[in-house]
């Protein structure tokens, strides 16, 4: 399990597996390589340097295959949040975790 934060440093939750989970325990994204799709295989953002979120401006013309999320897990405990990096021209902050439902 792999902690993960948005690019603004807030703390949304975790990678397991090929999974991406809300730190309150919800099944929101998979994983294609770096790349995250939603349930209806649609671009949702990627992962950079190592635990941040970030989304390309525009989204992605590539899709995934869609999915049925899993059963809502046990919260967790999140961690502190960071302080943001610079955003890079073409990008935008991911989505925090209380925006997925």
């Amino acid at each position: 399990m792999d902690w993960l934060w948005t690019w603004s440093g807030k703390c949304f939750g975790y990678r397991d597996g090929d999974h991406l989970w809300t730190y309150d325990g919800r099944h929101v994204g998979r994983f294609s390589g770096d790349t995250i799709y939603d349930r209806h295989g649609r671009y949702l953002g990627e992962v950079m340097n190592d635990n941040r979120l970030i989304r390309r401006k525009g989204g992605s013309s590539v899709r995934s295959s869609s999915f049925t999320p899993w059963a809502k897990r046990a919260a967790y405990a999140k961690y502190a949040n960071y302080a943001g990096y610079a955003m890079y021209a073409g990008y935008e902050d991911f989505p925090g975790p209380e925006l997925f439902s």
